[in-house]
């Protein structure tokens, strides 16, 4: 399935013929005007040329920027339909995608993160898709650099949850003063493309329920087979 969003685009196109055709209508008046004033002019006191150049100069500017909204307005259609032709061929491949969620598969769900520098106190709490902390782990491992994080799917009680819910994280990690360290946390989404979509600009592909941007994939593969 591909959807593609084309109303913004329409209304865009029609804003601007609507503003070319009336710049041509005010562009034939004033020659008309302009016309007939020189016609008239009292060759004693002849018209001051300096305004009408002013005026045709606007004119011709206004033409430059239509011109170049219609190059701007083509080039955003190219790379959309572009985009959206390189989504098509990842349709029923297996993909992976480097994102900030996380999905969990098989009772586990993983992530990266990165400190800037060594912490003396580190927590990461699991969320879940509606902004809810499930569970809340302590690493022992403190220090700088990249970190690997893998949850049970357990909550804070305990209980396991099912498999396919959509997770992120977010990690504190703190020095000795109490001083929050910059940290970075990224998850990892494997899965079978079903569905491509364009949304606000944005081309989207959907892995399960899970979309994503399609530039966050960064493997593909064809799906595995089962022969009977």
């Amino acid at each position: 399935m591909v959807t593609a969003t084309t109303a913004t685009g329409n209304a865009t196109t029609d804003k601007i013929n609507n503003s070319r055709n009336s710049l041509a209508n005010n562009e034939q008046t004033f020659l008309k005007l302009l016309t007939t004033q020189l016609k008239n002019q009292d060759p004693l006191s002849p018209t001051d040329t300096t305004q009408m150049t002013s005026q045709i100069t606007q004119m011709t500017g206004v033409e430059q920027q239509l011109v170049t909204n219609d190059l701007l307005t083509a080039l955003v259609g190219m790379n959309t339909s572009g985009g959206i032709s390189e989504g098509v061929n990842l349709m029923g491949k297996q993909v992976t995608a480097e994102t900030d969620k996380s999905v969990l598969k098989s009772g586990e769900a993983s992530w990266s993160y990165t400190q800037s520098r060594a912490a003396t106190g580190v927590k990461v709490e699991v969320i879940d898709k509606f902004g809810k902390t499930i569970a809340t782990v302590l690493p022992d491992d403190m220090s700088s650099g990249d970190h690997t994080f893998k949850w049970d799917g357990k909550s804070a009680d305990g209980t396991k949850q099912p498999d396919g819910g959509e997770y992120t994280i977010k990690v504190t990690a703190t020095d000795a003063q109490g001083t929050n360290i910059t940290t970075t946390a990224k998850g990892r989404i494997d899965g079978v493309v079903t569905k491509v979509t364009n949304e606000s600009g944005v081309n989207m592909v959907w892995i399960g329920e899970t979309k994503v941007p399609l530039d966050s994939v960064i493997g593909v593969t064809n799906p595995t087979t089962t022969t009977t």
